[in-house]
This record gives C-alpha cells, sequence and structure tokens, in this order.
C-alpha cells in the first residue's frame, strides 16, 4: 500500500474479534519483532508478543487504557524500554509505527494502548521479568466490522501554513517555499499521521539545507517524545517516495527549547 494511502486510512480499531491470528501468521511477527530489535541496534528497545491475549486483558482491565478502559484483543505487543533516555522514548514509538505498518499491510488491525498509569509491581507481576518498563502495549487482531449508518467522527489537520515554518519559528511557508523544494505533497500528507490525543504537536523548520523538526508544547507541559518518533518514522518513509533518502539525526542532547518548542532531530536535504 502506498504510504500515502496508508496515511489518510490509518486508524485506531477499538473493538476487535475474537477471532485468534493464525499461528504461522504469529510466528512471521516474531520473526519481524526480532528485525526490528536488530535494525534499532542498541538492545535498549525490546519487543515482546503476548499471544494469550484474553489473560493480559483481564489483568489490565480497569486500570490499563485510557481512564482504565482496556482495549480488548486476542494478541498484543509489549514495547520495553530498558530506560526512559530521550532516544529510547522517539524511537521505541518509531519502530512500533513501523510494526503498525508492516502489521497492517498483512491485513491486521492494531490499537495503541496506554499502560503507564498502571503501578509498576502490579505490571512485573503480569509481565515477569523486564530489562526496563513497558509503558505502552499494542492491541493486535480483526477489526469487528463497522455500522455502516453510523457517521464516523473526523479528526480536523491543521493546516500546512501552520505547521511548517521557513527560516525562523513564526515564519510560515509560501507556496514557493515548499515547490521550489519538492516539498509540498509531503508536508500535505504527513498532516494525517496520528498523534496522541489528536494534538498534532509537531512542527517542522525549514532551512537551506535542512528540516529541523519540533514539538509544541504548553507551559510547564513535558514534550510528547512518543509523537515525536511517530513523525520521524512517516516523514522518513513519505520522503523515499520523492526520493529522499537521509534519516533524521537527533540534535545533541536534546536540550534546546524555544518559546515552548523542543528541538528534536534534523533532517538533511
Amino acid at each position: 500500500m502506498l504510504m500515502t494511502n496508508f496515511l489518510k486510512k490509518r486508524k485506531s480499531v477499538r473493538e476487535f474479534k475474537n477471532k485468534k491470528i493464525n499461528p504461522d501468521i504469529l510466528d512471521e511477527i516474531k520473526l519481524y519483532l526480532d528485525s526490528l530489535e536488530k535494525e534499532d541496534g542498541t538492545k535498549a528497545i525490546r519487543f515482546k508478543l503476548y499471544e494469550y491475549g484474553e489473560k493480559l486483558y483481564k489483568e489490565l482491565r480497569g486500570i490499563g487504557g485510557y481512564s482504565g478502559v482496556m482495549i480488548e484483543s486476542p494478541h498484543y505487543i509489549g514495547l520495553e524500554l530498558v530506560d526512559d533516555k530521550d532516544r529510547n522514548v522517539i524511537y521505541g514509538s518509531y519502530y512500533m509505527e513501523k510494526l503498525i505498518t508492516k502489521l497492517n499491510n498483512m491485513g491486521l488491525d492494531t490499537c495503541w494502548v496506554s499502560i503507564g498509569n498502571v503501578d509498576d509491581g502490579i505490571k512485573k507481576e503480569i509481565f515477569g521479568d523486564m530489562m526496563g518498563r513497558i509503558d505502552y502495549i499494542l492491541a493486535l487482531g480483526y477489526g469487528k466490522p463497522k455500522n455502516p449508518f453510523v457517521n464516523e467522527t473526523f479528526s480536523e489537520r491543521i493546516g500546512v501554513e501552520e505547521m511548517v515554518f521557513v527560516d525562523k519559528i513564526g515564519n510560515a511557508p509560501s507556496t514557493d517555499d515548499l515547490e521550489n523544494r519538492g516539498l509540498s505533497d509531503l508536508f500535505y500528507y504527513i498532516r494525517f499521521a496520528p498523534s496522541a490525543l489528536n494534538k498534532q504537536p509537531w512542527r517542522f523548520l525549514l532551512e537551506k539545507d535542512k528540516v529541523t523538526l519540533l514539538i509544541k508544547h504548553d507551559e510547564g507541559e513535558k514534550p510528547n517524545l512518543i509523537d515525536a518518533g511517530i513523525i520521524m518514522y512517516y516523514f522518513e518513509s513519505l520522503g523515499q517516495s520523492i526520493g529522499l533518502n537521509n534519516k533524521w539525526e537527533l540534535i545533541e542532547g536534546i536540550e534546546q527549547e524555544n518559546n515552548n518548542y523542543k528541538y528534536i532531530a534534523e533532517f538533511k536535504l
């Protein structure tokens, strides 16, 4: 599937059929999880498939998910980070979104589930030995058919002119600024990338030979690094379709901030 089509259609599924995935497909998923860990190469990001989802659901029901509303599915995949360093949080979500793309291409449905508020002691009982911590799991299976007579809610998307700055923060781009660099389509489609609570906090500072990723946040609020990793994955994937084959490079220390914008990474054009 073309990445542009995937982004426009990508939705989380919150209701799954009580249908197990074929063991051969589960084996293929396990191999892919191993390949993601090897691609990362740091041993700081780990994935684990939990085949018996009913057990995990019962243990997390009422405490996991958004406001304790746990998503029930036949299988789950845990995202384990050895520590909460910025780099690991960013690339943990980067590879999780790459995994979601793979699973979608296999005809499977998914949903991010937050368990960050679950007590660490309870998580240890549920997940057993961990090198680090698991704050997110991925519900996995086959989504239930949707009622064709019920209108789906539509998430409004910010405009390119609000999302992209040229040369300095606050300076909106002209049509020529993006057209001349061949970036108009990329920035149009990347607006459809998912984000926590649909806040769409990503901003891009476009300069002569690079794009800098910023994450917008309110005063006293921590920048959402999960959303940073997600948008980095989709930017690279869309970039490849127009001949941009570079990778994001995290800004040293990831400490620079300016007017509620956290500087995350740079992408050379």
